[in-house]
């Protein structure tokens, strides 16, 4: 399994965003050139940040975004479900998904969802905070 560069950098910007909890507020410009991401890709998932409640953003003097919890309170599960939707390693189990050929034979299909739920357990055992933490 690997992550989608969207999530990838999700992770990425929420970890910058989470150096900065306490202090002022930062933007998304500020979030781009620390990370070395696009304007535009920043802006886009700051949008799907906000929009899952990761994130919160201010207009006007003093504005700008934060973390809507404590970087102790977010997982990387709660990042990658805000960019990418439901944890899951085959579409099977996705409403409306229905391209398999083994649908209906399938002896794997009641299982997944176990093999989900673990998956999803494991990226929410571990919050930002960890990841902003330094590494010796």
């Amino acid at each position: 399994m690997r992550l989608s560069s969207m999530a990838d950098y999700a992770v990425v910007i929420m970890s910058a965003a989470a150096r900065h909890c306490g202090g002022a507020r930062v933007s998304a410009g500020q979030l781009a050139e620390e990370t070395g991401l696009p304007g535009p890709t920043v802006q886009k998932l700051v949008s799907k940040l906000t929009g899952a409640g990761l994130m919160r953003s201010s207009r006007g003097v003093g504005g700008g975004l934060k973390l809507a919890r404590p970087p102790a309170a977010i997982s990387i599960a709660d990042i990658v479900e805000a960019v990418e939707g439901p944890i899951a390693l085959t579409a099977c189990l996705e409403q409306g998904k229905h391209d398999c050929t083994l649908e209906g034979t399938c002896n794997m299909q009641p299982h997944w969802p176990q093999v989900n739920a673990a998956l999803r357990g494991a990226l929410a055992q571990v919050s930002l905070v960890q990841l902003v933490e330094e590494v010796e």
